[in-house]
């Protein structure tokens, strides 16, 4: 078989206009990919809210024909009629259980987790904290989780910019829960700086910006250009998040260059390596007094931007892009000799 002959279906979700980070990466990762294998992407027909667009999205999946199948995350229960030794499925991260309890953690972890993981033979997880967060939910052999992290779309390149230190402009990506917008605020109040914000605006954060008089600018859902220009015109991006799967607006800061605050939790200590300044995201003054050393400290500064020029190496396309074919070459080959190869 040649290299480029095995033909892979990936399965996506159908985005949103809050969610659609995830089909900014594969979209921009899917060209490299190519390059080894013949890839297709397909999004499922409806948002995966109710039975009946669920079911609608597992019916669709099922009529798929490919050689591997890879649902490449945040729909897992597709999996459930998709051959189970040729199917890869992404796993972005545990959020939501962290966000349940009782019997509606149980039925969610059953159903999101537990059974899908039990349909498909090998899983990917885009970092180390996420494997290990799913390895404490499910019973999956760990040696078939493999990560496989999360690359930065090429526009995303050095563009030096001069800081601005009497008014830095500060940039925060997503607005749900976890992203902790309402504590970034509030640690924000009284300091001369402009907050820009991808994403909507909730009650209870328009009243946090309200209450703390911070400047501030509020976009909706943004072109790649556009998400490309708020970074370009930052002088620090925020992501002091109370827990992610991975943490791509960390990596997309370093490509240009531009100095992150960041949490000292979950998985964005090891995406960010020594190129963030790492706060408590639970503790208002930890936040501030980043942002505080960040404004005032130049040598810190350069310090943080120089090593993410060497962290951000980790998330080379190319290199992603082969951990993924080698992968499908992998479970199509498992798939015809009916027995685990790796």
């Amino acid at each position: 078989m040649k290299e480029n002959s095995l033909n892979v279906v990936q399965i996506r979700r159908l985005p949103s206009a809050t969610q659609f980070s995830v089909e900014r990466y594969f979209n921009g990762i899917q060209s490299q990919i190519s390059r080894f294998v013949s890839v297709t992407s397909c999004h499922v027909p409806a948002l995966s809210r109710g039975l009946i667009g669920r079911v609608w999205n597992m019916l669709s999946a099922w009529t798929l024909r490919a050689d591997v199948y890879h649902v490449t995350g945040d729909i897992n229960y597709v999996t459930l009629l998709l051959p189970r030794k040729r199917t890869i499925l992404t796993i972005l991260d545990c959020q939501v259980l962290s966000r349940l309890i009782g019997w509606r953690r149980w039925v969610v972890k059953l159903l999101w987790f537990g059974i899908p993981a039990r349909r498909v033979t090998r899983i990917t997880a885009i970092s180390h904290s996420t494997k290990e967060a799913l390895l404490r939910e499910v019973r999956f052999p760990a040696d078939r989780i493999h990560v496989i992290p999360v690359c930065v779309s090429s526009q995303f390149q050095p563009d030096p910019r001069r800081f601005n230190q009497c008014c830095p402009r500060v940039l925060q990506i997503g607005t749900k829960p976890n992203k902790n917008v309402v504590r970034l605020v509030k640690s924000l109040a009284g300091l001369e700086v402009e907050l820009d914000i991808v994403g909507p605006i909730d009650a209870e954060l328009m009243a946090a910006l309200e209450d703390t008089k911070l400047r501030y600018q509020s976009f909706g859902r943004l072109s790649d250009e556009e998400i490309l220009e708020r970074y370009r015109e930052a002088d620090i991006v925020a992501f002091v998040s109370t827990e992610e799967g991975f943490g791509m607006p960390i990596v997309e800061a370093q490509c240009i260059e531009r100095v992150c605050v960041t949490s000292n939790c979950s998985s964005m200590p090891e995406v960010a390596g020594a190129g963030a300044c790492l706060v408590d995201p639970l503790d208002t003054q930890s936040i501030r007094a980043g942002f505080l050393r960040v404004i005032r400290d130049a040598v810190y500064r350069e310090q943080l931007i120089a090593a993410g020029r060497e962290n951000r190496t980790r998330f080379d396309a190319e290199r992603i892009a082969r951990q993924y074919s080698e992968l499908y070459h992998l479970v199509f080959l498992e798939s015809r000799s009916g027995r685990h190869l790796a």
